[in-house]
C-alpha cells in the first residue's frame, strides 16, 4: 500500500456537518491538493454543471461564522465570497476537474475517511443522533 500523502487525522479533522451532510471546505481541499484556492474555485466555476446542489453548496454567512467560531485562533483572514462546501460526491468530482495525480490520491484518502466516518456513525446511532442535532 502506498504511503499516505496526507495524515488521515488531518483529513478527518476537516470533515464538518453542515445542513445534515458531511462536507469539506474548498479552502481545506485546496491545501490538501496543494493548489491555490483561487485555482480550485476557477475550475469549479468552469465546470458548474458537474457540481449540482447535492455535490456542492456555498456556505451562508451564518454557517461560515459558526465554523469560524469553532476555532480558537482564526487563520481564515478576510474573504470576499463565502466558501464552497463539497459533499463526498463533490469531492470525487473535484479530482476530475483538477486532473492532477495528487488530487486523485488525496481524494482516495478522503473517500476512505468518509467511509470510516460513515461506519463509526452507523455503529453508534446514539452518537450520530447527537451530532446531527448539533447546530450547524
Amino acid at each position: 500500500m502506498k504511503e499516505e500523502l496526507v495524515p488521515h487525522e488531518l483529513i478527518e479533522s476537516r470533515i464538518y456537518f453542515i445542513r445534515g451532510q458531511k462536507v469539506m471546505l474548498g479552502s481545506d481541499l485546496a491545501v490538501l491538493y496543494r493548489v491555490p484556492n483561487k485555482r480550485l474555485n476557477e475550475q469549479v466555476k468552469r465546470n458548474m454543471d458537474r457540481f449540482p446542489e447535492d455535490f456542492m453548496v456555498r456556505l451562508t454567512k451564518e454557517e461560515y461564522n459558526n465554523l469560524k467560531s469553532h476555532f480558537a485562533t482564526s487563520s481564515w483572514g478576510g474573504i470576499r465570497k463565502l466558501p464552497y462546501a463539497f459533499t463526498e460526491h463533490g469531492i470525487l468530482m473535484l479530482s476530475s476537474v483538477l486532473k492532477s495525480k495528487r488530487a486523485v490520491h488525496v481524494n482516495i484518502q478522503t473517500m476512505r475517511a468518509f467511509v470510516k466516518l460513515r461506519k463509526i456513525l452507523s455503529s453508534h446511532a446514539e452518537l450520530r443522533q447527537k451530532i446531527e442535532e448539533m447546530p450547524a
